[in-house]
């Protein structure tokens, strides 16, 4: 098995990043920022657990779900959802994580790493209720880089173009897929659960 690529062999293989590249790179949430997070539905979270294993999950909710409590500090419910928690107890382990935030119909996408803790806080879950319904804990992310990227992955993979839907007909349903992939439950038992679930499960 070949070794991991040095940092010797990636930089001959790369140019060095620009000067803006590197001075964009902030150490706090700004204006833009902030607005950007305010709008945005939609983001990823990343964290690593026990022997450095990964995950990568998303978040959904009405833009502005995310609050900014600062310029150091976000704070995310979080919701509903298979109650694996992986990310949660990834975060017992290793308090470092990564957001990227997206906005539907905007190229760029917003980067911020931190450092994350679970509350229960009572007043904190009070204040993110949806129709009287609390998220079970939340997330206060400790701000340490904050970065746009550009639009270039977007633009490629032409993500927000209807005509690059089309494929989404090919995609067998998440009943067909569990099951499939666990033998334990029929498509059409599966399919029930999950509309359920979409029906009376978000919050």
């Amino acid at each position: 098995k070949e070794d991991t690529m040095s940092h010797e062999r990636l930089s001959a293989l790369y140019a060095a990043p620009s000067e803006l590249a590197l001075a964009k790179q902030l150490d706090h949430i700004d204006a833009h920022a902030a607005h950007f997070i305010a709008q945005s539905p939609f983001l990823v979270i990343s964290t690593s657990g026990e022997q450095g294993r990964c995950d990568a999950s998303p978040r959904g909710d009405a833009p502005g779900f995310v609050v900014v409590a600062g310029p150091s500090r976000l704070v995310l419910p979080d919701r509903p959802g298979n109650n694996r928690i992986d990310s949660l107890k990834n975060i017992e382990v290793n308090p470092c994580v990564g957001l990227l935030f997206f906005i539907p119909g905007v190229l760029e996408t917003l980067r911020v790493n931190g450092r994350a803790r679970v509350s229960d806080d009572p007043q904190l879950l009070a204040s993110m209720a949806v129709d009287g319904r609390l998220p079970r804990s939340a997330l206060e992310v400790s701000v340490e880089e904050v970065y746009f990227h550009c639009g270039k992955a977007l633009k490629r993979s032409r993500l927000w173009e209807p005509d690059a839907h089309e494929r989404a007909h090919t995609i067998p349903s998440l009943g067909r897929i569990l099951a499939d992939q666990t033998g334990r439950i029929s498509a059409e038992e599966a399919e029930v659960r999950v509309r359920h679930g979409y029906e009376t499960g978000l919050y």
